[in-house]
């Protein structure tokens, strides 16, 4: 029985993935972008286009307070058949709000893995236009 639930924790943790050539062609071709890193961070600097819907509403010592309106205020920017990127700082907390997303109907919610720090590092890499 315990690998009964092992498979089923395996299932929930399948997460549409991009890695950021594949995020900087999305945005290229005007789909969007979710950071949701907390206002202060994504203040010091943002993908192109990118909406601010912060998933934590603070993060201490004691803990993360989730934002309890993550999924209405990205309901309020894309519908549930948009193509959208979620990005945080290193990927971690994107992949949290990209199953949240997933789980509230959002089909084609795609996580950057490696968050806004490889999306700058890709950014590096390309050509100048």
């Amino acid at each position: 029985m315990a690998s009964a639930g092992t498979s089923s924790s395996d299932k929930e943790q399948v997460i549409p993935t991009i890695d950021a050539d594949q995020a900087h062609a999305l945005l290229s071709s005007g789909h969007g972008y979710i950071d949701v890193r907390m206002r202060e961070d994504f203040d010091k600097g943002h993908a192109p286009g990118a909406h601010n819907v912060p998933y934590y509403l603070s993060v201490t010592p004691q803990g993360k307070e989730k934002n309890p309106q993550f999924e209405e205020e990205v309901a309020a920017l894309y519908g549930k058949d948009d193509v959208f990127i979620v990005g945080c700082n290193t990927g971690n907390r994107s992949r949290f709000a990209t199953a949240d997303l997933l789980n509230a109907g959002f089909k084609n919610a795609r996580n950057l893995q490696g968050g806004y720090r490889s999306f700058l590092q890709s950014a590096k890499q390309q050509p100048a236009q």
